[in-house]
């Protein structure tokens, strides 16, 4: 099982869309996909039209009293199931500071997960904490969805420099620009050289567009309802860029 996290230090940068969005793919071309919505708010199980309540709250998963499997629940969609967000986790930092070897516990949970399914998709919320640390010891991958702009460049800088610096096994650092305007000349001139600074970045550009915001309304992912419009096209592409830059 490949584990990814859809991560970045910001809030508002399309981390769940990305989510929601690359794990109905993934579950589409035939792969057995999980997606675990880690942030408290909820968004990728309100997606799916699935209640945002765990029996026994968060505490009761990441102590193990309360086996992953058991809270799964299959969504709307073939060969995708979800592990849904509970308002609890916003205290996921204070109870993973009480686990043994806490920066380990998540990776631990999935283990049981390992031969169920084919990929894990992370949704995380927005920060730089112990679940974060967490994250980044379960993940194989961080997908780093990047707004073109100095300050998300600088907190991607952040992030990256953070990862150098653990002397542990860290994730796989796969950043790309979304919610794209090249109306603006900033997104436009970013666009024009993305790999200046960073090298790792993806080639695949999501383009900002109110169909996005449309997942709220339809409580679907976007490919779902609009496979032909331009940003379900751009996904289809990043994920098809994901795949292949991992088979390498």
């Amino acid at each position: 099982m490949r584990v990814f996290a859809t991560y970045n230090i910001k809030g508002g940068v399309g981390k769940t869309a990305t989510a929601v969005n690359l794990a109905y793919l993934s579950a589409r071309d035939g792969a057995r996909t999980l997606i675990w919505d880690l942030d408290p708010q909820g968004a990728a199980t309100f997606y799916f039209r699935i209640r945002a309540k765990v029996k026994g709250g968060g505490r009761k998963l990441l102590r193990g009293k309360r086996p992953l499997d058991v809270t799964i629940r299959g969504t709307d969609f073939e060969g995708l199931d979800l592990l849904p967000a509970d308002f609890t986790y916003r205290n996921m930092d204070l109870d993973l500071v009480q686990s043994k070897k806490p920066t380990r516990q998540l990776a631990r949970l999935l283990l049981p997960l390992a031969l169920q399914y084919d990929y894990l998709f992370l949704d995380c919320a927005p920060s730089i904490s112990l679940v974060s640390e967490s994250v980044f010891v379960a993940a194989d991958v961080l997908l780093v969805p990047t707004i073109p702009t100095t300050l998300s460049l600088r907190t991607l800088d952040q992030l990256d420099r953070h990862l150098q610096e653990r002397r542990t096994t860290r994730p796989r650092l796969l950043p790309f620009l979304c919610m794209v305007d090249r109306r603006k000349s900033l997104h436009k001139r970013i666009c024009a050289s993305p790999h200046e600074h960073h090298p790792e970045m993806l080639q695949t550009v999501i383009p900002y567009s109110s169909l996005v915001e449309q997942m709220g309304l339809r409580r679907a992912p976007l490919p779902a309802f609009a496979p032909l419009a331009e940003p379900s096209m751009a996904y289809e592409s990043l994920w098809t860029e994901i795949v292949n830059r991992l088979s390498l």
